[in-house]
């Protein structure tokens, strides 16, 4: 029996493209879409050599990308998706970044919810799809506080950012109970490993002790993570795709946190910088949260899922990423570029 067809939006992102290759890594056809056009090749791991397979192409045999923008080619996606009649859709596409969002928060609210609404009331008609995963984020809650929180819809969002996810969400929830759209949820806490766009804190951190140059630590560091290799999270992510319960919200999180000083200074530790010479303290952002923390249980007891990556394997993982690209990353933009 034929594995079902994935379509994958926002394949271009950190998740959406290792997401991708793990698709094809376990047999799947699948159509990625991004606005953007595919970046460099350092930043897409459906694009590196296998391990046992020097081509470095095996995996993007079956794979087709193409271009299109949620917000103004909606028409154009849905023909895709008519074409392709996937089982399976996996939604990445979202507005980041969070200090941005206060300076544009119309365009947040109109990627991440007038556009998804309009396609989501699209796909709801669609009989072929069987499942379909929204990739939200922890944002939605606010601060933990310290706590471990379980899966829930008590929302407290403290940024745009925040405010237009919690919003789609509530509108999924909405058409699941209302129509019996089959919509899955995952939050992940704070994704990392190879490939990250290179504004992220660990990545960021990683560049800056390779070449010298001086980073800003917002707030001193002091709020704290949970940080969880993106293998680990792709593969719950395939996991939940094909039996996730339509309706249900899976928290993919490790059990372990450090504030982001502690991280900082591990990393520095392990590229042999010096963290105080590094290092300059810089005021926290606006709406910046002390920590988000989320309580895994559900996902490990019932799907039996568990992380592979401890923290240490995978900054050294990101590390050798780092070095083994080091003379194209220095090249490339290390600051986020607001694309509208």
């Amino acid at each position: 029996m034929s594995k079902p067809k994935i379509l994958v939006l926002g394949s271009n992102s950190f998740s959406g493209s290792h997401f991708v290759a793990e698709a094809l890594r376990a047999g799947h056809n699948v159509w990625g879409v991004s606005r953007s056009t595919e970046p460099h090749q350092v930043f897409l791991p459906y694009r590196w050599p296998l391990k046992d397979d020097s081509s470095g192409l095996a995996t993007a045999e079956n794979f087709c990308f193409q271009s299109i923008d949620l917000n103004t080619q909606l028409n154009q996606l849905l023909e895709l998706i008519d074409r392709v009649q996937p089982e399976l859709v996996i939604n990445f596409a979202a507005q980041g970044m969070v200090a941005e969002s206060w300076l544009n928060p119309t365009h947040w609210y109109k990627t991440n919810v007038v556009a998804q609404v309009a396609l989501h009331d699209a796909l709801r008609q669609k009989t072929f799809l069987q499942k379909y995963v929204h990739v939200t984020t922890p944002e939605v809650y606010g601060s933990s506080d310290g706590e471990w929180i379980k899966e829930h819809n008590h929302f407290q969002p403290s940024t745009p950012y925040a405010v237009s996810r919690a919003a789609c969400d509530l509108h999924l929830q909405s058409f699941h109970e209302a129509y019996g759209f089959p919509v899955v949820f995952t939050r992940a806490a704070n994704v990392y490993g190879p490939g990250q766009q290179l504004y992220r804190i660990i990545p960021r951190t990683l560049l800056s002790a390779r070449t010298n140059k001086p980073m800003q630590l917002h707030g001193g560091g002091q709020s704290v993570r949970s940080f969880i290799h993106i293998q680990d999270v792709v593969r719950a992510t395939l996991q939940l795709a094909n039996e996730g319960e339509p309706g249900s919200t899976w928290h993919l999180s490790t059990r372990e946190s450090c504030s982001i000083r502690e991280l900082v200074e591990q990393i520095c530790r392990k590229a042999k910088a010096d963290f105080n010479a590094l290092v300059e303290n810089s005021h926290e952002r606006l709406g910046k949260d002390q920590s988000y923390l989320l309580d895994s249980t559900s996902m490990r007891q019932v799907h039996g899922w568990y992380e592979d990556y401890t923290l240490e394997a995978g900054l050294q993982e990101t590390l050798e990423w780092v070095d083994a690209n080091l003379a194209t990353l220095k090249t490339l933009p290390w600051n986020y570029q607001h694309k509208t």
